[in-house]
């Protein structure tokens, strides 16, 4: 049962779908550096929270306060005069930029409420008044209801995140995927005719997977690439994109808890002397 071809060809696929994984976390990741993915969808969601979708106003401020941007000049009249976007902001640090912005408005005289009466935005004002009248005019339950509620709304925005995360990792996984002709549906075939490929695997889960890739059928140089016909092939491919969904984590745990349950079946020599015994 446990040395069947079922289970090897379960080990050759788990293990293809960890490497090309990596490979596509790997990518994806250099992309949202590149693009700066995070410290955007960071500056969207505070425009949001603030209700300042032109950035003209408390999200101007807070990006140019020095908690939130200490690399950047602090002058920034528009999003596009920032050069160092931060990508994650403390819920603590934006409670205390928001009431050091508050103290030091004009005319507030350091007072939060008066500072706060004064904001244009309707909506946000009376949000701020509502947590400080909440707070009983206290600073520092004011300073924790903020901070509470830019975590509620980060919480949000990391939902939006992760839907856009996993939109550019399938776009990448599926160029990887065809760049390198990983062919689901082909390599379950030849895995299933041929187990001894996949029982090379087995024990070098932590080893280098490119080169461990290269045990297996996949690639456009093999002389059968177009075996399956072109539209088996596209299912393969999609197959394998959708896989590294999941994350290499995943697919390295369910690698290991394979491979180990491939070692607790018989020996070769105990099931040799059990078959001569009967």
């Amino acid at each position: 049962m446990f040395n069947s071809t079922v289970l090897e060809v379960g080990i050759g696929l788990v293990f293809c779908y960890f490497a090309v994984s990596l490979a596509v976390s790997t990518v994806t990741e250099l992309f949202a550096s590149l693009l700066q993915l995070r410290a955007k969808c960071l500056l969207s969601g505070v425009k949001q929270i603030l209700n300042d979708p032109q950035f003209n106003g408390m999200a101007r401020d807070l990006y140019n306060h020095a908690l939130v941007s200490p690399r950047d000049s602090g002058d920034a009249k528009n999003a596009s005069d920032l050069k160092y976007k931060p990508s994650y902001i403390p819920s603590k640090d934006f409670a205390l930029a928001m009431i050091d912005i508050l103290r030091r408005a004009p005319g507030a005289n350091q007072d939060i409420g008066q500072s706060i009466a004064t904001i244009q935005n309707q909506q946000l004002r009376e949000v701020l008044q509502a947590m400080y009248r909440h707070a009983n005019e206290d600073v520092g339950q004011f300073s924790d209801a903020l901070g509470k509620w830019f975590d509620n709304g980060m919480d949000r925005l990391s939902g939006t995140y992760k839907r856009w995360s996993q939109f550019i990792s399938f776009a990448v996984a599926l160029v990887i995927v065809i760049a390198l002709n990983v062919d689901t549906v082909f390599l379950f075939r030849i895995l299933w005719l041929h187990p001894s490929l996949a029982g090379a695997l087995h024990g070098n889960a932590s080893s280098d997977a490119v080169s461990l890739m290269n045990q297996l059928p996949i690639g456009w140089q093999r002389a059968d690439a177009y075996a399956d016909g072109v539209a088996w092939m596209i299912v393969g491919w999609l197959l394998t994109a959708s896989a590294t969904l999941f994350g290499a984590p995943f697919w390295f745990d369910l690698l290991q808890n394979v491979t180990n349950l491939r070692g607790t079946g018989p020996s070769t020599d105990d099931a040799a002397r059990k078959a001569a015994s009967n």
